[in-house]
């Protein structure tokens, strides 16, 4: 190994004899530089290698040579203000590089399989620019012919780059027929096509062969559709007649010749399109990309052909709910960019389209997207309402706020009303300050198929909540009565542990209320005692206990949490809230507290005394509070009981 490793070191004696030569380096500097790659090349001897020494060896490296070229930099700029010669490139110019290189080389033979070291090994190459790039390609499609990403990376340098659109279509070519699945394949693909079409377009424009260019550009549209707005300011004067209608000539042969190239362009769209609907038939996301390309792109016959595709769309995804939904929302944005800004006809054209969606789909998934979409378009045009202040309904043939009611209560007579959609329909009263409309709503909701729904319930009880405060300064006994019964009636049938933010809510509201507190403590009692309590998560008993500590001290706490204990299975998790509530007071000097702490851990300990972090924590607070004869005690306890485990508990102890 060191004989290896000081070969290694030799080789790099004539680069460092340059930089110290041409003053980018100390000798000092040198040494030390010595000394770290000596380091870093007996640690890539070592039998068990890790990707970690490589990129250390590798980052080094690059800060080096990145010192080196700003080092360079500065004696440049003074030798050519003293008036001398450029420096001339020399071998340290090039070893760093080269040095780097060969670490990323080692690094890829020692780990193949690590697709992210191979790419940043190709980056690494693309930035030098220098003659390894087609060498790592091919090795990294050897090793990876599956992963998509390769053949895209490849096949973009090659046209990007190397300029070779063969090579790049060559390689795309036999990335479709090694991954004929990928999606990202088949999109780059096209791209490149078209792209490449778009070039060899441009670059006759240039010439003065041809004109314009395949992207869409909406500008153009616009400005056309002005000229004919105002033709007038345009009108030819009679002595030039003859000269436009030679200029009509020629445009209507650079016309034929932009013809040529959409026909190609809708061609291999065309080419591309079915063979890779034929490779994935079901992939939705596949043909929203096409559209998205094709949009973009100036073809010859491109509303035929998207006519088509949203046949084909339709055919096979009808059933689907995503599709109904980019169909709208591709409706409504299409007619923007083509200059339909009139706001009527665009919000129509997607609600028509929704309209259909669920007479085909009448499904939860379909109504709660119809409803998001409306409620995009309010908020949007809310925000720009505040900016500008013209928004109104008025903007509008059909009022979005009252169609979105219209919708929920469209979902709820179809039965295709669910937890979810019932909380935004009152959700969205609530949002337009219509509290008496969204209270009697959710009376409706709660007493039908939806009795059960926990998150309506809390929706519910917010609202009856905010309608006590809001008749009067302090809610009256009828008021906290009609309350309370409500929550006993879904409290009593639901269990504790999915009803987690009913009972805090009423925890809260009656925290001050002592008769209906302790009616809850009650009724808590009656669920835990059948549903038992939890051993981590949400503790009801643990949320009382603390109610009561910040409300009444720590006496009435401690005697709360005793009943909870006193309890068939009270659960690990009020346990150690317990412990944790006497252990802060007996760090504050409280002995009884320390005492009172023991207690909970012996009780807790004599049902689950497998439970590793509760000896550890008995022993922490032995070792922090106790004596050494109580922390022995307990650790050799623990030790005792928990045999397989005791070696977690001495390395957490150590």
């Amino acid at each position: 190994m060191a004989d290896v490793v000081q070969y290694r070191l030799e080789r790099m004696i004539t680069e460092l004899d340059d930089l110290e030569r041409r003053g980018l380096f100390s000798r000092l500097e040198i040494a030390e530089i010595v000394k770290q790659r000596r380091k870093f090349e007996y640690r890539l001897k070592r039998p068990s290698l890790l990707k970690s020494d490589f990129e250390a060896y590798i980052d080094y490296e690059k800060k080096i040579d990145a010192l080196r070229l700003l080092r360079k930099k500065a004696v440049a700029r003074e030798m050519k203000e003293k008036g001398n010669k450029k420096m001339k490139k020399s071998v340290s110019d090039f070893a760093g590089v080269s040095r780097i290189l060969e670490i990323y080389r080692l690094a890829t033979n020692r780990f193949k399989g690590d697709i992210e070291l191979w790419f940043r090994y190709l980056e690494f190459c693309r930035e030098r620019k220098n003659g390894r790039m087609k060498k790592v390609l091919a090795q990294v499609i050897r090793f990876h012919p599956k992963v998509p990403g390769v053949w895209i990376y490849a096949a973009a340098w090659e046209f990007d780059q190397n300029l070779n659109v063969n090579a790049a279509r060559a390689l795309m070519q036999s990335g479709l027929r090694t991954c004929p699945t990928s999606e990202d394949l088949w999109v780059e693909y096209l791209r490149m096509e078209l792209t490449y079409l778009n070039k060899l377009k441009v670059r006759k424009a240039i010439l003065g062969e041809d004109e314009g260019a395949l992207v869409r550009d909406h500008r153009d549209t616009d400005e056309k559709k002005w000229k004919d707005e105002n033709k007038e300011l345009f009108m030819a004067l009679e002595d030039k007649k003859e000269d436009d209608e030679a200029s009509n000539v020629q445009n209507g042969e650079s016309q034929k010749k932009l013809d040529l190239f959409r026909e190609q362009g809708l061609s291999i769209l065309r080419t591309v399109y079915s063979g890779a609907v034929e490779a994935l038939p079901s992939n939705f996301g596949l043909r929203t990309q096409f559209m998205e390309i094709l949009e973009a792109t100036d073809l010859a016959h491109s509303e035929e052909i998207r006519n088509e595709i949203l046949d084909e769309m339709k055919r096979d995804f009808s059933k689907e709910p995503e599709y109904w939904d980019w169909l709208a929302r591709h409706n409504f944005k299409s007619t923007l960019e083509t200059g339909e800004e009139i706001m009527p006809f665009r919000l129509d054209k997607a609600i028509q389209v929704y309209e259909e969606a669920i007479k085909v789909l009448p499904s939860a998934m379909m109504f709660d997207l119809y409803i998001s979409f409306l409620r995009d378009n309010i908020t949007h045009k809310n925000v720009e309402a505040k900016s500008s202040g013209l928004f109104s309904t008025s903007d509008y043939t059909v009022d979005p706020i009252s169609h979105v009611l219209m919708v929920c209560e469209k979902a709820e007579s179809m039965g295709c009303i669910t937890e979810d959609l019932a909380c935004q329909h009152i959700s969205f009263y609530l949002q337009l300050g219509r509290l008496e409309e969204a209270r009697k709503l959710a009376e409706k909701l709660c007493s039908g198929k939806l009795s059960d729904a926990v998150d309506l319930w809390v929706l519910r009880l917010t609202i009856e909540m905010r309608c006590v405060t809001n008749r009067t300064g302090s809610p009256s006994k009828a008021d906290l009565l009609a309350v309370f019964e409500l929550l006993k009636s879904i409290l009593t049938r639901t269990a504790v542990w999915k009803a987690e933010r009913l009972w805090l809510s009423a925890l809260k509201f009656f925290s001050n209320q002592r008769h209906y507190f302790d009616k809850l403590v009650e009724l808590s009692l009656v669920s835990l005692t059948k549903d038992g309590g939890n051993d981590d998560g949400f503790s009801l008993s643990s949320a009382i206990v603390n109610f009561v500590l910040q409300k009444d001290g720590i006496q009435r706490a401690r005697d709360m949490y005793k009943r909870y204990l006193a309890l068939p299975h009270p659960g690990l998790a009020i346990y150690k809230s317990c412990i944790q509530l006497e252990a802060n007071l007996a760090s504050a000097g409280d002995r009884d507290c320390l005492l009172e702490a023991r207690k909970l851990y012996e009780s807790a300990l004599a049902t689950y005394d497998q439970d590793v972090s509760l000896w550890q924590n008995y022993y922490s607070m032995e070792i922090k509070m106790g004596t050494s004869e109580t922390a022995n005690a307990v650790y050799w306890r623990a030790r005792k009981l928990l045999k397989d485990n005791a070696v977690l508990l001495s390395s957490a102890c150590l």
